[in-house]
């Protein structure tokens, strides 16, 4: 009888340490679907438009690469921001450049509209840039407390002739950027210095740096305006040094500030 007794005590054994090795699989299979399910989770078509609207956001600054070559960039600032959004969803951001010394003078405004791709074209955001009606009701749009802004309702109404439209698409794994695209081939038509086309690059990186490249093109394919040497680099600008951004810069003296400009951007039209 005590044998017996042993048997069973060793076969209700047996028996709970299945059970516990059955729980403890289920959970780890349990677990891993959740964390699976977490980590595969697809990003929506939104979720990229959101993610590039804020991307290009804010203050940045081609203050090093201006350093490092004078010869072919200037110290810049871009600052841009949220104005208003669509009854589609779609996001729209005024945008402004300025050289550093005169941050209160831009000499490029645009609206910039933020959108998911069409479904039928292989590419994740696109990023439209448009004329402004009245330039000078939005100069310093972003620097302007919110209610000394024009409203809204009438950044909708002021959205103009539409320029240019670059396609992103999201970087493959083990880049730098986040996201990089180009308008099409052919580019969008362009008046500017003699030029009848104009292109744009964009890449945006992980660090909110992003490095535009905008450049105009004559009947004959001959480039009559934008940098040639590459994209500007305009980085984020850090809070705590914003005084910083406003240290000079030396130019060279024999070469003409107002020829430099002609080669290097698209003016106010």
């Amino acid at each position: 009888m005590g044998r017996g007794s042993k048997s069973e005590s060793e076969s209700d054994s047996n028996g709970w340490s299945r059970a516990r090795g059955l729980v403890v699989k289920t959970l780890v299979l349990i677990g891993g679907a959740i964390l699976l399910k977490r980590f595969t989770k697809s990003t929506t078509r939104w979720d990229h438009a959101r993610i590039v609207a804020r991307s290009l956001s804010g203050e940045k600054f081609s203050r090093e690469q201006a350093s490092r070559d004078p010869d072919n960039y200037f110290n810049i600032r871009t600052l841009t921001c949220p104005a208003t959004e669509m009854v589609d969803g779609s996001k729209v951001l005024y945008f402004e450049q300025a050289f550093w010394r005169t941050p209160q003078k831009p000499f490029r405004q645009r609206f910039l509209m933020v959108k998911p791709c069409p479904k039928d074209l292989k590419c994740d955001v696109e990023v439209s840039s448009y004329a402004i009606r009245d330039v000078e009701e939005y100069k310093n749009f972003c620097d302007r407390p919110r209610d000394q802004r024009p409203q809204p309702e009438e950044v909708i109404g002021d959205i103009a002739e539409h320029l240019t439209t670059i396609y992103l698409k999201r970087c493959e794994r083990g880049k730098r950027c986040l996201y990089e695209g180009s308008t099409p081939p052919g580019g969008f038509p362009n008046s500017w210095n003699g030029a009848t086309y104009c292109t744009s690059e964009l890449t945006i990186l992980k660090n909110n740096e992003i490095q535009p490249w905008d450049r105009g093109y004559d009947d004959d394919g001959n480039q009559v305006w934008g940098v040639k040497a590459g994209p500007y680099e305009f980085k984020p600008a850090p809070a705590s040094s914003f005084n910083g951004m406003f240290s000079p810069l030396s130019f060279p003296a024999s070469q003409p500030m107002e020829k430099r400009i002609e080669g290097s951007f698209v003016l106010q039209e």
